[in-house]
This record gives structure tokens, sequence and C-alpha cells, in this order.
């Protein structure tokens, strides 16, 4: 156990989201809790909401993957991409991330977990080789649509999807996005909820198909 006394108790969601997992969740929040702003992967001000605001908020997006290939770019601290490929045991899992003290931490996390679906590349995703490869694209706290769109639609084989974790202002993103749409040929667009009723704090997800 941590012995950070300002870490956020587990909300009884965990349970729900992890399922059989959740011992390899709470592994992971813990590690992160101890380890997370000495390392510079999360913020002084975390620990009190980190379950809710980061944990929990990546475990949502689990039942929108498919059995096939996902990348998760600019990984850091494995938000969404260590979260989902813990409870994702069936999902292949490459996560992207340029930062080598970054990379060292989820390598660090993917060897004391056991977790034998997952890939590290350390890697800008405009560099990764991995082009036209993945079934579908997560990202977390990258950036706004219009430059995220040129970095990860590329990434996908044709007929994949983007499945991109965003704020409340995401509607504003999409109005600004619409000419790396046309230009990546991202269609079927629509931003997704998840949550309500299940935690505190919701999850936004945009999601849509390439090619």
């Amino acid at each position: 156990m941590t012995d950070r006394l300002d870490l956020e108790p587990e909300p009884a969601a965990a349970a729900v989201l992890f399922g059989d997992r959740l011992e390899l969740g709470r592994a992971f929040t813990e590690s992160l809790a101890r380890y997370g702003e000495e390392l510079g992967l999360i913020g002084p001000l975390e620990l009190p909401r980190l379950w809710t605001r980061h944990i929990l908020n990546s475990a949502l997006v689990a039942p929108l993957l498919r059995s096939g290939r996902v990348g998760d770019v600019g990984s850091g601290a494995g938000l969404p991409g260590l979260v989902l490929a813990i409870i994702r045991a069936d999902v292949s899992f490459t996560l992207i991330e340029p930062m080598e003290r970054r990379v060292a931490w989820l390598e660090r996390q993917v060897a004391e977990l056991g977790l034998e679906n997952v890939d590290v590349v350390r890697a800008r995703a405009e560099e990764a080789k991995l082009n036209g490869s993945l079934d579908q694209v997560t990202a977390r706290a990258v950036s706004a649509l219009r430059t995220l769109i040129p970095i990860t639609a590329p990434l996908l084989r044709p007929g994949g999807e983007l499945v991109l974790l965003k704020g409340a202002g995401v509607d504003g993103e999409i109005g600004s996005a619409e000419k790396a749409f046309r230009k990546f040929k991202v269609h079927d667009a629509e931003v997704l909820v998840l949550g309500e009723g299940v935690v505190s704090e919701v999850t936004r997800v945009f999601r849509a198909k390439v090619g």
C-alpha cells in the first residue's frame, strides 16, 4: 500500500469496471500514487482524485475496444493505455511514448504487472513504424483534434477507428478540425459520454472511422 495518505479511497465503481482484474488495477494505481509525482507523470494535486479523474476515466473506455491491435498515443503515465491493457487482456496494445523516462516507467509497469499483451515503443507517433497496422488508436490529453488526427489517423488500417478521450470542449474541437477530417478521411464521427450514473466524473470520447 502507498504511504500517501491523500490518495483518493477506491471508489465502488472500480470493482465494476475492472472486474476480476481489480487487483492489477489497484497495484497500478498504488504505483502511480507512490512514484507518479516524483517521475513527473502526474501533478502534485492529483492524488485526491487519482481514481476518479484518471484511472476510472480511462477504464470506462474498455468496452469500446475490439479484439485486435490498439495503439495508445502519448501513453505517458499509462493513461489510458495501461489501464485498458489491464482490463482487456484479449486485446494487444502498443504504447507509443517519446520520452525515455516515461518509456522506462511503462516498461517497468508492464513487467511488474505481468502484462503479456503490451508492447512499448519509444517514438513520436508520426515517426512510429506502425503505419496502417492498427485496428484502433486511443489517446488522452494529448492535443486538440485538429493536431491529433494527423498523427493518429495514419497509424490505422483502412476502416480503423479513433477512440480519443476528450474534455468538455470536444464539440468545439470538432468544428475546428474539419480540414483534418477531410484530409485523413475521418467519417462517422460521434461523441460518447460514458459513465453517467456509474462515476462522479463522466468520460467523453471522440469516436470515428478512418479511410
